[in-house]
């Protein structure tokens, strides 16, 4: 059986983050469940011109299976998502707001974002937490510590340079990277450090 990962996009900026993440996700092969909050769908169409949910608009151009997608409504809190007995292999909110952080933390599920996340702590399945907004207030840092005490990684979207990113996709696949190795789905993207001892084409 394939990987089954849960992607919860909220109104935090950071619309090609989730996109990547969602694409790379398809192409190796895993089965995605999708929801997206009212201010996410505001958040692909102010930042990526995506104003419908629909797997053609939000797959491109990559070939990958559409059937493996797979998209919730935000509204319906009764989806297979938002049961523990729906089995998965973890969660990724990118981008993930304060605001939706904070209900997470404070256990409230007003919705199916909220609703899959807190099943994936309750069944101590991976949680990973891409949050984006700057800088934090000390509510928002009160509510990483619950979620972290909770199980869940917080995986700010914070991309590194070392790598010497010349491309704003540069940056993006860095964390789009981070976030698929933090729930084990493999990849090719080039965002690995090497020391000067690790480089073969030294003497």
């Amino acid at each position: 059986m394939s990987q089954r990962i849960v992607i919860g996009i909220t109104g935090a900026s950071g619309a090609p983050y989730s996109v990547r993440v969602l694409r790379l996700l398809l192409q190796a092969g895993t089965e995605v469940h999708l929801a997206v909050s009212p201010l996410g769908r505001r958040l692909l169409a102010d930042e990526l011109g995506i104003r419908r949910l629909e797997s053609a608009a939000l797959m491109g151009e990559i070939e990958a299976d559409p059937s493996l997608l797979v998209i919730h409504n935000d509204n319906d809190v009764g989806a297979a998502i938002a049961s523990g007995s729906f089995l998965t292999d973890g969660m990724i909110v990118v981008p993930c707001s304060s605001n939706t952080m904070g209900a997470i933390a404070a256990g409230v599920t007003q919705s199916l974002v909220q609703r899959a996340a807190m099943v994936c702590l309750k069944e101590r399945r991976r949680l990973v937490i891409a949050h984006r907004e700057s800088p934090l207030s000390h509510i928002d840092l009160v509510n990483m510590q619950r979620l972290s005490e909770a199980g869940a990684i917080i995986a700010p979207l914070s991309p590194g340079f070392y790598m010497l990113p010349s491309r704003i996709e540069d940056l993006v696949d860095f964390m789009a990277g981070k976030l698929l190795d933090l729930v084990g789905v493999p990849h090719d993207l080039q965002i690995r450090w090497k020391s000067a001892v690790d480089d073969d084409s030294k003497p």
